[in-house]
């Protein structure tokens, strides 16, 4: 269900609600279940906002129909993940567990030690979160150790020679 007010869209699902700004440079409209959007004047700088806003519209309805996730996967010995309350806790090779706590909007789920899985509605959120635990300890180019994508293909280097 789509609600369109002066400069705001709402969009309703089953349990959630989200509400996205729009910008006074474009109409925004709904026919035949389509929303419409449309510069009041086309320049180079409305051409940007209004396919930003379109991109952005369509990931808030995606994100209400479907979840957005994200896998995870911590290659290395000892390496592993599990989730402990409202904290991530991980062992990276530190010489301490790193704790991330959890967003309340953000699902994690940890289905085995060494993945892990991040869902949500919002898919900025969802990739940030994913980023940033990845940031914990990026894969590494000779034995490709550390936490990576589930489909990154890490790109592996010739070590010393003798």
């Amino acid at each position: 269900e789509i609600k369109i007010n002066e400069n705001d869209l709402l969009v309703k699902g089953k349990n959630l609600e989200k509400k996205f700004n729009i910008s006074k440079v474009l109409d925004v409209s709904v026919k035949d279940k389509m929303i419409v959007i449309k510069p009041k004047s086309v320049t180079k700088k409305t051409k940007m906002i209004w396919g930003t806003t379109r991109s952005l519209i369509n990931n808030t309805i995606n994100g209400i129909v479907k979840d957005y996730e994200k896998k995870l996967e911590l290659i290395g010995t000892g390496y592993k993940a599990a989730v402990q309350g409202k904290n991530l806790k991980i062992s990276a090779g530190y010489s301490h567990d790193v704790d991330y706590p959890i967003p309340e909007t953000i699902n994690i789920k940890c289905p085995n030690p060494n993945t892990i899985e991040i869902s949500g509605h919002d898919k900025r959120e969802v990739g940030q979160i994913a980023s940033d635990i990845r940031s914990i300890r990026k894969p590494e180019p000779y034995k490709g150790k550390g936490i990576k994508n589930e489909n990154e293909i890490i790109h592996r280097k010739e070590g010393k020679k003798k």
